[in-house]
């Protein structure tokens, strides 16, 4: 199978994750276009859902499914979304469609956070993926000195501006061997919005596609 037919196999199979009749946590990226439309497809009762972009806001009401602000919700029982990469203790880097904030935020307030992406994301180390950090605009300099003193070459994403008006730096060559440690000493630079790994709140089931089909695996 190609690279399209593992996103859309594990994107079916999240569809039995869903939990009809509540409000659902949807996030960005193609293995997440694909779900939204195997969700669809499926049929199941989705009364609203929670979105961690515009973009996905956008297919998701197309589709006739009500986009309801996070702070309409108290709890989400289920989070979908991809990752750029994804570790054997189900730590991520997220971030590669610019919406690492709302996707953090929306998977913070989730009780359960499947990851849907192809076996070429699962790694033993994350870093071979450059690192997105989103930063308010007038720190990026600032932050870009900051993060290279971590080990890493940050690079201005040019030309992207995030949903909530910020800019991103990719931080390249990074070897990430303590991703908790790493989260929280980047999120403490100030001028830093948040970064793109996912290691305080990891996923709790990744659905893999491989050649093999979809495989699962849950967080013990």
């Amino acid at each position: 199978m190609n690279q399209d037919e593992l996103k859309k196999a594990v994107a079916a199979a999240a569809v039995g994750f869903v939990e009809p009749g509540q409000v659902l946590g949807v996030g960005t990226g193609s293995t997440v276009d694909f779900f939204v439309d195997a969700l669809a497809a499926a049929g199941i009762h989705v009364p609203a859902a929670v979105s961690s972009s515009e973009r996905t806001s956008r297919k998701l009401e197309a589709l006739g499914i009500r986009v309801l602000d996070l702070n309409e919700v108290e709890e989400i029982p289920v989070y979908i979304d991809g990752a750029d990469e994804i570790d054997y203790g189900f730590a991520m880097i997220k971030g590669g469609g610019a919406a690492l904030t709302r996707e953090k935020i929306v998977a913070a307030v989730a009780r359960r956070f499947v990851c849907i992406a192809d076996e070429s994301k699962r790694v033993a180390m994350l870093g071979g993926f450059p690192l997105p950090v989103e930063v308010i605009p007038m720190a990026r300099n600032y932050v870009a000195r900051e993060l290279a003193k971590l080990g890493g070459t940050p690079k201005w994403r040019e030309g992207v501006v995030t949903d909530n008006g910020n800019v991103i730096l990719d931080v390249h060559g990074l070897a990430i061997r303590d991703p908790v440690a790493l989260e929280a000493r980047i999120d403490q630079i100030v001028g830093v919005v948040t970064n793109g790994l996912f290691a305080a709140r990891g996923a709790d089931v990744l659905l893999l596609g491989g050649r093999v089909g979809v495989q699962e695996y849950r967080r013990t």
